[in-house]
């Protein structure tokens, strides 16, 4: 039996450890393990909240800033239970919960400020639950994203953790945009500060824009034995130079990508998509659900605007309980340049559609919190157009009638690592309208199963978004079995975890 340990920042097989698909991932990818007979465990930080009701493991003691840290490890139940699968979480007072879904913290003056002391402090407690022994003898330990890299640090360099270097570390890539910068020094939240007594390799280290800071995206990257991008068409997008916003690429990066590349570590592997065990919403309950969403996010005291603007959104949302609309359209996503620069940076392109929708009696519905000047620009949209329902929040339950009732799935990414939404979308049977990026690329395919747009400049883009929006609005209205057919496609598509993780055991763990 081989033994994993996933090390991540989310965890969405716990209540409330989610902010984005990297939680998705690492609840479904150890199912596939445990399906294989094959035994993971799982840690998250605790954030100051999961760890309660919790199981103490251990106790955990390790140095840091030149002093005596302990750090509490407590096994967790999770949301379902599966064989072989244990959950833990870690705690210590000085990782908190942020203001980015009670994870990660936002520090617009200097960003990772938060949450690098957070991860320093979860990585190294992680290391020495590792050196305990608290997981038994790992073959392979799987890291996600920036949060987790600094392990491949002290694998590197610690004098107390060089055990690291008998197991198998993998790396995979959920947003390279995001890429955990902190100084080298002369920072409460720099690396020196953090690790007195570590000799630092600068150079192996070091971000290329900003030399006297360490780059602990690049760390996982340099310094793992295996590098994985969610999708194919994301790992060679990324091998090449970012030129925002025609094409974003390796985000700096690119050299260390194709080094690793060139070294055979970098695989591109499609995430999968769960379609057992489906939370399923009743078809008809979409505006109930919009409401229910609302109301429970009244309750929020942090949303100073929120009466008049549910009370305006309640209203519209009344109307189409009573005089449904012949179309909709929907998006649920992180409200951030990623998923919408294209409508932040020319507006009237999303009025556009708005008009062509209401050419047809059909409405936008969009779900998401994120960044305030995006969260702004959509509750400004939502007051001046009726048959646009701008839901600021989360609600599981509403998302499940989305992906359920929508007509058309509107998906217009800058950049596309992998995406879910479009899965879960394509599960229903909801074509989609996606920017043919990525994983969109891998999972969408123009007039076959969706819609899809591109362009050589970003006014191109614009143009061509407009028009397929118009191209697939046509096909609803005019072309019947050809929609149906798209839909029945869309629907026929299997992107399972099965394949992946076939796929990781082979190329990423080398367990085959």
């Amino acid at each position: 039996m081989n033994n994993f340990l996933f090390v991540s920042a989310e965890n969405d097989a716990l209540e409330n450890c989610k902010a984005g698909g990297m939680g998705d991932v690492v609840r479904d990818v150890p199912r596939q393990i445990s399906e294989r007979g094959d035994k993971v465990h799982v840690i998250v930080p605790a954030y100051s909240r999961l760890h309660h009701g919790g199981l103490p493991k251990a106790t955990l003691n390790f140095s840091l800033r030149g002093l005596n840290y302990t750090a509490e490890l407590y096994e967790v139940k999770p949301k379902k239970e599966f064989p072989n699968i244990f959950h833990y979480v870690l705690h210590h007072p000085e990782i908190e919960a942020g203001d980015i879904a009670h994870i990660y913290h936002n520090d617009p003056e200097e960003p990772f400020y938060t949450d690098a002391i957070k991860y320093f402090i979860f990585c190294t407690a992680v290391a020495e639950a590792i050196k305990k022994g608290a997981f038994g003898d790992l073959d392979v330990v799987h890291l996600h994203d920036w949060h987790t890299s600094l392990l491949l640090f002290l694998r590197e360099y610690h004098q107390d953790y060089t055990n690291l270097k008998d197991i198998r570390f993998v790396y995979s890539i959920h947003n390279l945009a995001i890429q955990g910068i902190r100084p080298f020094d002369g920072n409460y939240s720099s690396v020196k500060n953090w690790f007195p007594n570590v000799p630092l390799d600068y150079q192996k280290l070091m971000d290329y824009r900003y030399q006297d800071c360490i780059n602990l995206m690049a760390v996982g990257i340099r310094f793992a034995d295996a590098v994985h991008t969610v999708s194919p068409s994301y790992k060679e997008d990324v091998l090449l130079p970012s030129s925002p916003p025609e094409f974003i690429g390796g985000e700096g990066l690119e050299k260390d990508l194709q080094q690793a590349d060139a070294e055979g570590r970098l695989f591109g592997i499609l995430n999968g998509c769960n379609y057992k065990n489906i939370n399923k919403e009743k078809k008809g309950n979409i505006y109930r659900n919009t409401v229910k969403a609302l109301f429970r996010w009244l309750q929020q005291e942090d949303k100073k605007y929120k009466a008049d603007f549910l009370a305006h959104t309640g209203e519209k949302i009344m109307d189409y309980v009573e005089d449904r609309p012949k179309f909709i359209a929907s998006s649920v996503a992180r409200l951030t340049e990623q998923k919408f620069y294209f409508i932040m940076r020319s507006p009237e392109a999303f009025v556009e559609i708005l008009k062509k929708l209401e050419k047809v009696d059909g409405i936008f519905m969009l779900l998401g919190t994120g960044a305030p000047e995006y969260e702004e620009l959509f509750r400004k949209l939502s007051y001046e157009y009726k048959n646009f329902i701008f839901t600021n929040g989360q609600s599981e339950k509403l998302i499940d009638s989305m992906y359920l009732e929508s007509d058309l799935y509107f998906m217009p990414s800058l950049f596309e690592p992998c995406g879910i939404s479009q899965m879960l979308a394509m599960r229903n049977g909801n074509p989609c309208l996606v920017h043919h990026t990525g994983g969109l690329k891998d999972t969408v395919e123009h007039m076959k199963t969706g819609f899809s747009f591109d362009g050589n400049t970003y006014d191109e883009k614009i143009e061509n978004m407009l028009k397929v929006f118009d191209e697939a609005l046509d096909v609803f209205a005019n072309d019947k079995p050809t929609w149906k057919k798209i839909q029945a496609s869309a629907k026929k598509m299997r992107f399972t975890w099965q394949k992946s993780v076939d796929q990781y055991y082979k190329l990423l763990y080398k367990l085959d």
